[in-house]
């Protein structure tokens, strides 16, 4: 959420900085310092009936004192009328902040001034890549036939299960997916020196709105009902993404400036409805309703903000290179980042047969937007509270890095040469059929 104060006091450069993403948001600004400015000239007529009423109690006193009875009754009248005026006054304030609130709650987070001006993805910026894009002697095969020939995945009879969408990963497949996140895990944790933890897979509304997903994105959500009990539909979501709980461990806590910085690394599947809205099938890997991803948190101080974000997308970028892939890094322009993110790297991940670069990681500060959201402060050694810098990052999200892996990695024969340091992990060198 943005600070109102930021908007009252440079409403033409959140007007510049809105536009610069594409929403033309000038009516919405007027209307928000509109109602702003009646909240404050409210508020000020509160205060100020509420000191003629202490006043006019005072003078009740004086009254009774004298024995002054009518005079009395009188101005217990008035500040009867003083009380009814307040408290309509007081609704009228409720009344506003409510509908400031419904504005505020809508409008996208900032850019931050480094990032690219731009309309779409055409105009975002890539920043570097690492390795090369593999060069066979042989026909590569697609994710699908390699899945198929060596039963690594079972399209047909994950759409039975769920539907399209949804994956029943088998035998290798299986092990491979979870030797994947539990390699990324611990490398997080034993190198990057993040503290893992595991969150619940369902979620408060709450926690989707502390990190910017709703209200935009409730139409994209899997809500929950409990049993037959459809009064509870909607009150507890799957998650779409580990950062909705992880972000939310802090919410509406001040913690000591000491804590800083925080950094939580965390595993859960993703269940999205948005996901494969378009062209999903039974077979493929690429767009799918449920995936699982290994997820990079951070709660920092301002100043800090920046500088941890590059350490973020360094540290995600080190599970592609430990497994050989070849992927590029590219800086999001202001039309084509998420909704409460400041600044976004997206690291592209190299598909071989796809011929395509394949998103496998988004990490974004989203500076003090999502701590607003969730009320999460800290105090600084001077006694101030004030709102961190929240951060997110994919370190890495699966089916797509398996789809890259088995595309890169293929073998004439039609086996699956394992990157060194997975090997632990399955005790094998190669897949075979």
């Amino acid at each position: 959420m943005l600070d109102i104060r930021i908007i009252r006091e440079n409403p033409d450069a959140v007007r510049e900085r809105l536009a610069a993403r594409g929403i033309s948001d000038k009516d919405h600004v007027a209307e928000l310092l509109a109602l702003d400015e009646r909240r404050r000239s409210l508020l000020v007529e509160v205060e100020s009936l509420k000191a003629q009423r202490n006043r006019a109690s005072k003078e009740i006193g004086a009254l009774l004192a004298q024995k002054m009875t009518a005079e009395a009754e009188a101005k217990k009248a008035e500040t009867r009328a003083i009380g009814d005026r307040i408290a309509a006054l007081d609704r009228e304030v409720a009344q506003v902040e409510q509908e400031r609130e419904a504005i505020l709650i809508r409008l996208p987070n900032l850019p931050h001034a480094s990032v690219p001006i731009g309309r779409s993805s055409a105009d975002n910026v890539v920043v570097r890549s690492w390795g090369e894009q593999r060069k066979f002697d042989f026909t590569p095969a697609g994710h699908v036939d390699l899945c198929e020939r060596l039963k690594l995945v079972d399209f047909a009879r994950g759409a039975k299960l769920s539907g399209s969408g949804f994956l029943l990963y088998t035998g290798w497949g299986a092990r491979l997916e979870r030797a994947l996140i539990q390699f990324m895990l611990d490398l997080h944790v034993e190198k990057h020196g993040y503290t893992e933890v595991s969150p619940p897979f369902i979620v408060s509304r709450d926690c989707m709105f502390g990190v910017g997903q709703f209200p935009k994105f409730e139409d994209q959500a899997y809500a929950v009902q409990e049993g037959l009990d459809s009064s509870t539909l909607g009150k507890l979501y799957l998650l779409p993404t580990a950062e909705a709980p992880v972000a939310n461990i802090h919410r509406e806590e001040i913690l000591k400036d000491a804590a800083l910085p925080i950094r939580y690394v965390a595993y859960s599947p993703c269940f999205r409805a948005e996901a494969g809205a378009a062209g999903v099938d039974t077979r493929g890997m690429i767009r799918v309703h449920q995936f699982d991803k290994v997820e990079l948190i951070k709660v920092v101080a301002p100043e800090r903000g920046y500088d941890e974000l590059e350490s973020m997308v360094a540290d995600a970028e080190e599970v592609l290179q430990l497994l050989g892939l070849h992927y590029r890094v590219v800086l999001l322009c202001t039309g084509d980042m998420g909704f409460a993110s400041a600044k976004t790297y997206d690291i592209e991940v190299w598909a071989p047969a796809q011929r395509q670069y394949l998103e496998v990681s988004s990490c974004s500060n989203c500076a003090d937007f999502q701590a607003r959201r969730m009320n999460l402060r800290y105090k600084t050694q001077s006694g101030e509270n004030r709102f961190p810098h929240t951060l997110n990052g994919s370190g890495t999200a699966l089916a797509r890095l398996f789809v890259a892996l088995l595309e890169t990695h293929q073998q004439s024969d039609g086996s699956i040469a394992i990157p060194v340091p997975l090997q632990p992990y399955l005790k094998s060198p190669i897949i075979r059929a």
